[in-house]
């Protein structure tokens, strides 16, 4: 637990950097604000698909890999519909982002951090796994429950997410067996290059520390369905299904990082409750420093 604690302890270095900058004001709000859409808008979209585009797609692991991770994703996901099926509507899907949504930037880092070239790979292919299924279920869901007006421009950019769109660009030239482009693959991997290190300090810059004891049993439901059913049911699945370690790393890492700081946009754009969804994303990433290694040793002495 010591070894993973320290290999990933630069990751959380840099998001309690990302948030001290941001308090002290250096070098302004809107620089973070602008910082985060760059990364969002093409930092992010570049890494997947110089990625995507040149990894291996075929192979029984793939679908083991995927089967792993959605199974996690669907038992996280129906605990937290269940738990909010009594709760106000903006309540109840702040409670569902918060159980089911992890945040793939710091899957991706740290599992480039502990595993190498090899694991961000993968990392990567679990993205392209997980992001459409999750923006999907989780909008479609919002959707049903809020009466917001703005469903359908919601919805429109859903079909427009930069990540997705960039995900099925890299399957496209897989698929099509273009290989590398010049000039294009070379461009796409020095902007992903830049990628994970500025979104990391944005994660931390859009850390809100105030009123964390507001809601304390709706953010311990959404600890309870991110840190316990989501990891729980990928080792499970692992244990009967093993892929290899590597997949299986990185598989229980997506499952055990916190929600996706995304969470509290798609919150306050469709009507759920931002300040709650705030508090979540906060709470799951400051506890996610002792979550993760611990469940990364538990998985280790399962599966290994």
């Amino acid at each position: 637990m010591t070894t993973a604690m320290l290999a990933i302890a630069p990751v959380f270095v840099l998001i309690v950097a990302g948030y001290g900058l941001r308090r002290g004001g250096i070098p302004t709000t809107e620089f973070w604000n602008l910082n985060d859409k760059l990364a969002y808008w093409v930092l992010m979209p570049a890494l997947f698909f110089a990625k995507i585009s040149a990894a291996d797609l075929g192979g029984a692991n793939l679908w083991r890999f995927g089967g792993a991770l959605y199974a996690g994703l669907f038992f996280a996901f129906l605990f937290g519909w269940w738990c909010g099926r009594t709760m106000p509507a903006p309540v109840a899907t702040s409670v569902l982002q918060g159980s089911a949504r992890y945040n793939s930037f710091v899957a991706l880092a740290i599992s480039e951090t502990l595993l190498g070239a090899e694991g961000l790979q993968a990392a990567v292919i679990g993205s392209a796994l997980l992001i459409p299924a999750n923006n999907i279920s989780v909008v479609s869901m919002m959707t049903v429950r809020l009466s917001a007006e703005r469903r359908g421009s919601i919805l429109l950019g859903l079909l427009k997410n930069p990540l997705i769109l960039s995900i099925l660009a890299g399957i496209a030239f897989n698929l099509g067996g273009l290989n590398e482009v010049p000039v294009l693959h070379e461009c796409a991997r020095l902007l992903g290059a830049a990628a994970l290190p500025i979104m990391l300090l944005c994660v931390g810059a859009n850390l809100k520390l105030r009123g964390l004891q507001l809601s304390a049993i709706r953010i311990g439901i959404t600890c309870i369905g991110k840190f316990i059913l989501f990891p729980a049911a990928v080792i499970t699945v692992l244990y009967f299904m093993p892929i290899g370690p590597i997949f299986d790393q990185v598989a229980v890492i997506f499952a055990a990082t916190s929600t996706s700081g995304a969470a509290y946009t798609l919150a306050r754009q469709m009507g759920g409750d931002a300040p709650l969804m705030a508090a979540i994303i906060t709470v799951q990433t400051l506890l996610s420093f002792v979550t993760l290694p611990l469940t990364l040793l538990i998985a280790h002495m399962v599966l290994f």
